[in-house]
C-alpha cells in the first residue's frame, strides 16, 4: 500500500514546509515531471523518480554546492544498484568541474541528460518555459537540461556518485526509439538554440562508444526490444559514424555467440575510452558477489 501521503502528513506536522500535491488519477511519467517543474516554487528543481534516491549525506552537501554559485545545471554522478544501494557503492571523492564553455559541458554529461533524478535545473533559467509542451517525447527531463544549460553562463558536473538508480526498472516503449530517435530529434532541434553540429557529433560520439554498445549487448541477452527495428533505427542516424561500425553494428549482425563476445569487449574499451572504468568494475563485482551467494 502507499504511504506517501502519510508521511508527508507527518513531516509536515512537524514543520517541514512539504506542499505535497496529489493527482486523482495516474497521468504518466511525462505529465508527472512536467507538472513537478511547473509547480516547483524554488530557484532550484530536482525531480526524483521513484526507484532513484540521494545517498547518505548527499542533500546537505548540495544545499552547500548551491549556495556558492548561481548555475543553469548541476549534473550529479550516478550508478545503478540491483539490490542494496549502500553495499553496491562504488566510492569516489567528490570533486566538482565547472563549465563556462556549455559545449563541453553537454559533452561531459553524455546520456546522463536524460536520467531524470541526476540533474538539479535553474527555474531561474526557464521562466516563461511550460514543461507541458514536452509531453509525449518521454524526455521531457532532457529539454528541460539542455534549455537550461544553453542558457546558463556555468554549468556544473559533480563526479562523486550522488545518486542511486535502479537498475532495469523502467519500460512501457522501445528504448531506440526514445534514446534513438526521440533524442537524436532533440539534439537536432538544440541546434536551433545554439548548440553546434559540431558538439552534437561529440556527444554522439560519446555515447556511441560508452553507452549503446551495452545496451544492444543487454537485449542480446534477453531485452524485450525488436533489434531488427533497432537496428534500423540506428542506421538511419549513425551509418556514417565509424563508431557505430566498430562499437555497436557488430553486437547487431554477428552470430549470437560472437556478438556477446564482440559487445564485452565493446564495453570494456568503451568504458576505458570514457573513464568510466570504476563504474564498470563495481558493476562486474556486484554480479560476481551475487553470484558466489547463489552457489
Amino acid at each position: 500500500m502507499d504511504e506517501t501521503q502519510a508521511v508527508v502528513t507527518e513531516f509536515q506536522q512537524k514543520g517541514l514546509p512539504i506542499r505535497s500535491l496529489r493527482n486523482t488519477e495516474n497521468i504518466g511519467s511525462d505529465c508527472n515531471i512536467a507538472q513537478c517543474f511547473n509547480e516547483a516554487a524554488g530557484r532550484y528543481v530536482m525531480i526524483l523518480g521513484d526507484d532513484d534516491l540521494l545517498v547518505d549525506g548527499a542533500l546537505s552537501l548540495l544545499v552547500a554546492l548551491l549556495e556558492k554559485d548561481r548555475y543553469g545545471v548541476v549534473s550529479l554522478g550516478a550508478y545503478g544498484y540491483d539490490n542494496d544501494f549502500r553495499e553496491e557503492y562504488p566510492g569516489g571523492a567528490f570533486r566538482l568541474s565547472k563549465f563556462a564553455d556549455v559545449a563541453d559541458f553537454v559533452v561531459e554529461l553524455g546520456i546522463f541528460s536524460n536520467l531524470i533524478s541526476t540533474n538539479i535545473i535553474s527555474k531561474e533559467m526557464l521562466t516563461g518555459v511550460d514543461a507541458r509542451q514536452f509531453c509525449g517525447s518521454n524526455l521531457v527531463q532532457t529539454q528541460l537540461v539542455y534549455r537550461a544549460a544553453l542558457r546558463a553562463g556555468l554549468n556544473a558536473c559533480v563526479k562523486q556518485h550522488l545518486v542511486a538508480y535502479k537498475r532495469n526498472n523502467s519500460g512501457g516503449y522501445a528504448f531506440s526509439e526514445v534514446f534513438v530517435d526521440r533524442f537524436g530529434d532533440i539534439l537536432d532541434e538544440c541546434q536551433t538554440l545554439g548548440l553546434s553540429r559540431e558538439t552534437v557529433l561529440r556527444l554522439e560520439q560519446r555515447i556511441l562508444i560508452g553507452y549503446y554498445p551495452f545496451y544492444i549487448w543487454r537485449q542480446l541477452l534477453g531485452g524485450g526490444e525488436d533489434l531488427e527495428a533497432a537496428r534500423k533505427r540506428f542506421q538511419a542516424r549513425f551509418d556514417d559514424r565509424l563508431a557505430f561500425n566498430l562499437f555497436v553494428d557488430p553486437i547487431f549482425y554477428l552470430p549470437r555467440p560472437l556478438a556477446l563476445a564482440w559487445g564485452v569487449m565493446a564495453i570494456a574499451v568503451g568504458r576505458v575510452l570514457n573513464g568510466d572504468t570504476r563504474l564498470g568494475l563495481n558493476f562486474a563485482w556486484n554480479r560476481l558477489n551475487r553470484f558466489l551467494r547463489r552457489s
